[in-house]
């Protein structure tokens, strides 16, 4: 054990090690995988003065609680996120996208998220975990990354391999938006659907459904009518690649989704849309608008530069 090391007290929902994900693993049935909602992941390390690639700790609805042991370290939150900080008989509600100062026996108690799904706590330094195919990103539905491609669990030790000596405090005002419209391009099978399984699925509003999770995100909603097959042989596919299998309601393959799938594809979330989509809790409204590609490269650069941008601002 190091001299700097995290004490998970409560591990809370499906809380995992996350980075960038791992490239090039698709021809073997490893997906991408990585932190869900990438800007904030992004912003949650520059806050603590972290590499923009170093892990951090994902949660959803529930974060851990946890006791830190060793020198003083920085540590920040990102999203949507009501947490407490305890230092010795102290306890303080901590705000996010802003760095705080902790040293040895202060405590993170990450309550919940609010309406939202993800959150993400970056801490100054480099955590003692392993990686595989070059990140820790844990997919608990393969036992692939880092803690064995488990959750994090009651009791767990975490060391560091190193501090940060930049400690310094830093904030940013940004608020995380809502979308109600999810833009989308085209799906391979789009011609399976009848006209009015398309005009069903543009115009129709849809629920998140209970079913969601890193793998995939379930809707309920009127049914798209398939007029082909419900079902083809097993293709390849992508994140934010949307299926409808018989029964019609659309399924968006999310970060830790199966690589092939045999559910005919309507359509695929424009990757500008992905962060906000990661965030819609069960029970949120869904309507789909179709784009077309050049708007959907145009948008992402745009998005990509406003990120950027954001990052600078830190």
């Amino acid at each position: 054990m190091s001299n700097n090391y995290l004490e998970i007290i409560r591990p809370g929902i499906n809380t995992t090690f996350q980075d960038k994900g791992r490239d090039h693993l698709y021809h073997i049935g490893i997906p991408f995988s990585g932190a869900m909602d990438n800007r904030n992941y992004l912003i949650a390390n520059k806050l603590v003065n972290n590499n923009l690639d170093t892990a951090v700790i994902e949660f959803a609805y529930q974060g851990p609680h946890i006791k830190y042991t060793g020198e003083k370290i920085n540590f920040a939150i990102t999203g949507d996120v009501f947490f407490l900080i305890k230092k010795k008989d102290n306890e303080i509600k901590g705000n996010c996208y802003q760095s705080y100062q902790i040293e040895n026996g202060d405590e993170i108690n990450v309550v919940s998220t609010n309406k939202s799904v993800f959150g993400y706590m970056a801490i100054g330094g480099e955590l003692d975990i392993k990686f595989q195919w070059n990140s820790c990103s844990i997919n608990t539905k393969a036992n692939i990354g880092s803690n064995d491609g488990k959750k994090l669990d009651v009791g767990q030790i975490i060391n560091f391999k190193k501090i940060n000596l930049n400690k310094d405090i830093k904030k940013i005002n940004y608020i995380n938006t809502k979308i109600e419209n999810i833009r989308v391009l085209r799906g391979t099978n789009f011609d399976y659907f009848s006209e009015q399984g398309k005009q069903t699925f543009y115009k129709k509003e849809f629920i998140v459904s209970k079913l969601s999770d890193r793998m995939g995100m379930r809707l309920e909603g009127p049914k798209i009518e398939n007029i082909v097959n419900t079902n083809i042989k097993s293709e390849g596919l992508i994140k934010g690649v949307i299926q409808v299998p018989a029964d019609g309601n659309p399924i968006i393959m999310l970060s830790d989704h199966g690589t092939v799938g045999g559910y005919p594809k309507i359509g695929t979330v424009a990757s500008v849309d992905y962060d906000r989509l990661v965030q819609m809790s069960p029970g949120s409204k869904i309507k789909f608008k179709e784009i077309n590609l050049s708007d959907a490269e145009i948008l992402f650069k745009l998005y990509e530069m406003e990120t950027q941008n954001l990052l600078s601002q830190i």
